[in-house]
């Protein structure tokens, strides 16, 4: 174990020079899945090392529920440990579990509130709500639906319409809400990783830009239809929702970039360029991250099996 342990509390860091080059330079759908895929395994083993970290630290600790074999002086002496960070952990480990439940808790709670919402109205694809505040948000469920109100189509052209309802469909057909979810609860898990569910947020978005243009058929259409509905709307009424303009921060950056020429679908950047570099990069850290935080849960089970009596 050693300092092997804390490794993966602090490699995060490793990941943030990836997230806004990938968000710039990466075809939308690979940055998504890349970022998401790192946040996760980084969570992962952030929370694991907090967990041996309470372990270790806190088996001397008078009243502590483990094995009396785990206090044995030996036992200690093939594990290193710090008091310190163990009594530290208990408290960081409780925090993360409540964040990450709270999260998990409040996202089930806004799309059930929103299915309710939507309860009396006819069982269609598409919703549209006689409501002044213009926006538009993708509704995930047994029955997928995509939901805008009448202020916000009223400030669309037809083209420009159906733009709107692509967008948010490719924010069904590819279950952005899964990789929402799974950035946040990262982020809650370890404060370093708040850069990548940034990110995360803007790739999905032009994630859905860019499966709207290929199904429109024309890239400006998107680019308008997004820029108008920056300008009047407010985003979804929850961040657990994708919205068609959920974030007015990257709305510009959105426009830019259906501005311009569509992003190559490559598999993994060169090695030879920044963005190759950075992801390089973060994925070495997470590797090292998993690796630290394996051979510490090993090195623990096994010392910890032979010193626990039968």
């Amino acid at each position: 174990m050693g300092v092997f342990v804390f490794l993966p509390l602090v490699l995060p860091l490793t990941a943030w020079p990836v997230a806004r080059l990938a968000a710039h330079r990466l075809h939308p759908r690979m940055a998504t899945w890349l970022l998401t895929v790192l946040s996760g395994v980084l969570a992962m083993c952030s929370t694991l090392c907090l967990g041996l970290l309470m372990v270790v630290g806190t088996a001397q600790l008078p009243g502590n529920p483990l094995p009396d074999g785990w206090s044995d002086p030996e036992v200690r002496e093939a594990v290193p440990y710090d008091e310190v960070a163990g009594r530290f952990a208990i408290p960081a480990l409780v925090l993360v579990v409540a964040s990450c439940t709270r999260t998990a808790w409040h996202h089930h709670r806004v799309r059930r509130r929103a299915g309710r919402a939507l309860a009396g109205l006819p069982a269609t694809s598409v919703v549209v709500l006689p409501d002044p505040k213009p926006y538009a948000y993708a509704l995930p469920g047994r029955r997928d639906r995509v939901v805008v109100t009448t202020s916000l189509l009223a400030t669309l052209t037809g083209p420009e319409r159906r733009a709107l309802f692509a967008h948010e469909r490719a924010h069904l057909d590819a279950r952005h809400h899964r990789f929402l979810l799974t950035v946040q609860l990262a982020a809650r898990a370890n404060p370093f990783l708040r850069p990548l569910s940034t990110a995360v947020a803007y790739t999905t978005e032009r994630w859905a830009d860019e499966d709207a243009a290929t199904r429109v058929g024309s890239r400006r259409t998107v680019a308008r239809a997004v820029g108008k509905a920056g300008l009047v709307s407010r985003g979804a009424p929850s961040p657990a929702l994708a919205g068609f303009a959920a974030q007015a921060g990257p709305v510009p950056r959105r426009v830019a970039a259906l501005l311009a020429p569509a992003p190559a679908p490559r598999r993994w950047p060169s090695v030879f360029t920044s963005a190759g570099l950075a992801a390089w990069g973060a994925a070495a850290g997470t590797t090292v991250s998993a690796l630290s935080s394996a051979n510490s849960a090993v090195t623990l089970f096994l010392i910890l099996k032979a010193a626990t009596p039968l």
